[in-house]
């Protein structure tokens, strides 16, 4: 869920009649740009990330979330490949997931280490401040000062310090318009007219539609945020209207000059609909905001009927290449609460989901877009976990519950344990000035950015290592609090620390699931009362991500279209986000200017669809796509491994003897850059072979294949403590 801060975001229905002086028509379907040239005879590309939408099951007798939407599951299943083993990063939310599945890229290569807001360092003061993972593309982390008071780099920041490559590019080098719904970052995320906001990054300061935004903000949310096209080369779309903006990329390798975009509903629904200012959802009704204005409703609005009725328009009108985002559908936003499996509101918008893709496909299949000539590609951003009890009915106490009063909660509880982070520990030893990224799994920054070793910075992990707290949904006594720490050492192990030194958190805290941690105590009590307390069960939220348990990290990705195989549902071959650009590029005969984190899922493709090299070296290139990933994906067995060393030497020691803690983390450092060293070799030998480059001999496979061996053994043997 895209959830910067614990604020309820609440979203009005879109008004469903149409406004003075709007068609209820749509354009006609249109053909893709005769210069959009893609491979396997593919001539349209549809992808959706949903937030949180899951394949498996949260309490066993409920369907899941797919299994509610059998539109999509059986399309999915009937006619390519659906797997239940796709993995996400680590931190695992919302701008992190769908940003590594855009770039092909783990965090600490994106820029997006720590999401959906980040904290960082002030480079002057080295205080504590926190910036929003949401930005467009070439955004800065702080949008203020300009002139590096704070922190001057780019919000998507990659190797050197540059902007992150832009996954727009090759499409529009090949001349493709790609077209973006509600997806990070490549859509402008606000209305700031702030020297480094988005409204003055893209339409300049002074502009009309700076103004707008000076003088109201909510209608040029409306207008100008959600909604993007990145057009072609040689213009595309952009030739039809007077409103396209130069798309400036002035770090983009290459080069990326002359190209524009479209910014905003205000200007691209006239583009695709003939000239109307209003796209309808797949029900017929005008996509608006809560005020009944055309245009963007706001990312939590982003229903499935909405998102697909605006990808559906854009292939119409001739936008070959789509990339869309879904929100998730157990949150509801107009009672500004979680709903549980099984309950009848969010059983109710699963069906709505499952509707939107029936009319979807059939809309598609109708204009000529379907499995045969389009490649489809599914996914969710993460998976999340369930914080409730049991319900044999599908109704759940939608209250609080007062644990620190000793409250015994009802059996069919609903909601996040709430938990301040600052009663867990002796007083004495908080440190004087410190903040958390309010999560499952809190990022820790204390001021004044002390060494991993800092005497005191110690004995406030050691503290937290300990912590005990009670969580009602496990036990009725006090439990651990913590599954596993991270220190800037074995964060970068996980590729969580990218090329801002700043932004590298003091440590990492990975809660039990059921936590959400917060610096303050939290309200345990409906309005008007006002009870504050350190651990209390709130209704409102009930969905925990970030965190480092198979429930959240695990989720689903399906592939259908040519070239793909049709396997069904499959578990055989285990993946993560990184992957899907190199498969979906590969596919298409297209490339980056940089080498991803990912490798081509080529166990779901016909072999006729990939590269010679990869044909000609199949046995070998699998199995080093194998090891590759278990020592590179932050959810691999690597990361695994090292983090429970970690996190045992993190709670060991004393303020006279922190020995045992100096030698483990020696030890991972040592050997993540072993790790490093050879995870680029590899990354560099799967590139080639599947995009075309310097082949590596089976020679040299076979040494990176029993390198990577050897790294894993080294990191169970940590693991173990020999």
């Amino acid at each position: 869920m895209r959830r910067l801060i614990r604020l309820a975001v609440i979203a009005a229905p879109a008004a469903s009649a149409l406004l003075p002086g709007q068609a209820s028509a749509q354009a006609p379907a249109a053909a893709a740009p005769a210069n959009c040239s893609l491979n396997n005879g593919i001539k349209h590309v549809v992808s959706i990330q949903f937030d949180n939408v899951h394949l498996t099951r949260d309490r066993a007798n409920v369907p899941s979330d797919l299994e509610q939407m059998p539109n999509l599951l059986n399309f999915m299943s009937d006619n390519g490949t659906l797997s239940d083993n796709e993995h996400t990063i680590l931190i695992s939310h919302t701008a992190g997931g769908i940003l590594s599945s855009l770039t092909g890229l783990y965090p600490d290569r994106n820029g997006i280490t720590v999401s959906n807001s980040y904290g960082y360092f002030k480079t002057v003061t080295n205080a504590t401040a926190f910036s929003s993972a949401f930005k467009y593309w070439t955004d800065k982390v702080d949008d203020v000062t300009p002139t590096g008071v704070n922190d001057p780099l780019p919000n998507m920041v990659t190797t050197g310090g540059l902007n992150t490559p832009a996954p727009w590019v090759p499409y529009a080098r090949a001349g493709c318009d790609y077209g973006a719904v509600s997806t990070a970052n490549v859509v402008l995320e606000n209305t700031r007219t702030t020297p480094a906001g988005d409204m003055t990054k893209v339409f300049g300061a002074g502009s009309p539609e700076w103004n707008e935004a000076k003088a109201n903000s909510s209608l040029a949310q409306t207008d100008f945020v959600g909604i993007a096209i990145h057009c072609a080369a040689g213009g595309g779309l952009c030739n039809t209207s007077a409103h396209a903006r130069p798309d400036v990329l002035p770090d983009e390798p290459g080069g990326y000059n002359g190209f524009q975009g479209l910014f905003g509903a205000k200007y691209v629904n006239p583009a695709i609909t003939g000239g109307a200012n209003v796209v309808n959802d797949t029900s017929g009704d005008p996509i608006t905001d809560p005020a009944g204005n055309p245009g963007f409703p706001g990312f939590d609005g982003m229903l499935a009927k909405r998102s697909l009725g605006y990808v559906a328009q854009m292939q119409e009108a001739g936008v070959p290449i789509t990339f869309a985002y879904i929100s998730d559908a157990h949150d509801n936003h107009d009672l500004a609460r979680a709903s549980g499996p099984g309950e009848a509101d969010y059983v109710a918008q699963l069906k709505a989901y499952d509707d939107a893709f029936g009319v979807f496909f059939k809309r598609l299949a109708a204009d000529g877009i379907d499995r045969s000539n389009t490649l489809f590609v599914f996914t969710a951003d993460e998976n999340d976990h369930f914080a409730g009890g049991n319900s044999s009915d599908g109704t759940w106490s939608h209250t609080y519950c007062n644990i620190s009063a000793g409250d015994t909660c009802p059996a069919n509880q609903i909601g996040e344990v709430e938990q301040n982070i600052k009663t867990l520990v002796p007083a004495a030893d908080l440190p004087a000035a410190f903040d958390i990224h309010f999560d499952s799994a809190p990022t820790v920054y204390v001021a004044g950015n002390p060494a991993r070793t800092d005497a005191q910075l110690r004995q406030f992990e050691r503290d937290l290592a300990a912590a005990t707290s009670t969580d009602p949904y496990l036990s009725s006594s006090p439990t651990k609090v913590m599954i596993r720490m991270a220190d800037p050492v074995e964060q970068q192990a996980l590729h969580m620390v990218n090329a801002d030194n700043q932004r590298t958190p003091s440590f990492t805290y990975f809660a039990q699931p059921d936590y959400f941690i917060t610096t303050f105590n939290n309200r345990c009590a409906p309005a008007p009362a006002a009870v504050f307390v350190p651990t209390c069960i709130d209704f409102h939220f009930a969905y925990s991500h970030g965190d480092v348990t198979e429930d959240i990290g695990r989720t689903w990705l399906g592939f259908v279209g040519p070239g793909v195989k049709n396997l069904g549902r499959t578990s055989d071959t285990w993946s993560d986000h990184a992957d899907i650009r190199p498969t979906i590029l590969a596919l298409l005969g297209l490339k980056d200017s940089y080498e991803p984190d990912g490798a081509a899922l080529v166990d779901f493709l016909d072999t006729s669809a990939v590269s010679t090299d990869l044909r000609a070296h199949h046995e070998s290139l699998v199995r080093l796509h194998t090891i590759y990933k278990e020592i590179a994906a932050p959810f691999g067995p690597y990361s695994a491994a090292t983090l429970v060393a970690s996190t045992r030497a993190i709670g060991s020691g004393s303020s006279t003897d922190d020995s045992a803690y100096m030698t483990t983390e020696d030890n991972i450092a040592s050997l993540t850059n072993q790790r490093d060293a050879l995870e680029a070799q590899m990354r560099t030998a799967l590139t080639n072979a599947t995009f075309g480059g310097p082949l590596a001999s089976e020679q040299d496979l076979k040494s990176m294949i029993a390198q990577g061996q050897q790294i894993l053994d080294q990191a169970a043997a940590l693991a173990a403590g020999s």
